[in-house]
């Protein structure tokens, strides 16, 4: 099995895609796993709008990143792309109700990010579960320090 593979430097032409085979590498999570690979080092990204966020609330401890930037910041070697954004980084998606941020990991996965995945059910499944998210030991030391 392939997958499409857009090259970061050139400029994709649907009638000649470049491929990329395809890894064992799960696509997704359920969100009772969703702690336990944030505790194992995994980084969420909360790939909703502002505005949901806003209206539903925040996943806490979270990148928050809109959609439409996320392929760019997670890919490694993107002129946009975060710092941690490496071959190795592993992003834990999380769209309102998964299906977004199932189409993100797929095409981060094309990309060679194997360690994308998406939350199955999102941010609403989440929240059935009443997992809300995790600060870090220094995200609760800026906090504290104010």
């Amino acid at each position: 099995m392939t997958a499409v593979l857009a090259s970061i430097d050139a400029v994709v032409d649907p009638s000649h895609p470049i491929v990329a085979t395809s890894t064992d590498a799960p696509l997704s999570i359920q969100c009772a796993e969703y702690a336990q690979h944030v505790v194992d080092g995994a980084t969420a990204v909360d790939v909703r709008s502002q505005r949901k966020r806003q209206t539903d609330g925040v996943l806490t401890g979270a990148l928050a990143i809109d959609p439409t930037d996320v392929l760019a910041r997670l890919t490694p070697g993107d002129p946009e792309s975060l710092r941690g954004a490496t071959p190795d980084a592993r992003w834990l998606l999380v769209s309102d109700d998964g299906h977004e941020a199932e189409w993100l990991a797929w095409h981060l996965q094309a990309r060679g990010v194997t360690g994308a995945v998406f939350v199955v059910g999102g941010f609403r499944a989440l929240r059935r579960a009443q997992v809300t998210g995790r600060f870090s030991d220094q995200e609760l030391a800026a906090i504290s320090a104010h």
